[in-house]
């Protein structure tokens, strides 16, 4: 089973965003591969060696720096694209959420990206990295 938890400032937009993606689990019969859960990034320490991929919404760029400067960790974090965030496709979040664990396993450097996107908020697809560059 993956585990994935979506972070956001509040914890506002990524509640809806797990809950809408819980029941696309649910509905899909997924239940025994996917977890996806959602926190507050301010709480984010209590919870995030209980996952697989912690998957941040877009405008958490500084401080994930930040939290990652002072925070080791064993978990890869990523940035989700503004637009894919807006989607919430979880075929497409998966999908990334997947290719990140296995980029994390070769780099083990935080936060994990895709090649040419360092800069999340000038990222422009919203669909998995891996469906839009066919050759990855």
């Amino acid at each position: 089973m993956i585990r994935m938890l979506i972070c956001c400032g509040g914890g506002f937009s990524s509640s809806y965003l797990s809950v809408r993606m819980q029941k696309e689990i649910k509905n899909k019969h997924l239940e025994d591969y996917y977890q996806i859960d959602f926190q507050s990034f301010s709480l984010i320490e209590e919870k995030m060696d209980n996952y697989d991929v912690i998957l941040c919404c877009p405008h958490l760029r500084i401080s994930l720096e930040i939290f990652l400067k002072n925070h080791n960790s064993t978990v890869p974090f990523y940035l989700i694209p503004p637009r894919m965030y807006g989607r919430m496709e979880l075929d497409e979040i998966v999908t990334d959420a997947l290719d990140i664990i296995d980029l994390f396993k070769n780099r083990s450097a935080n936060p994990v990206y895709f090649p040419s996107e360092n800069n999340i908020l000038t990222v422009k697809r919203y669909k998995a990295y891996h469906h839009v560059h066919k050759g990855f």
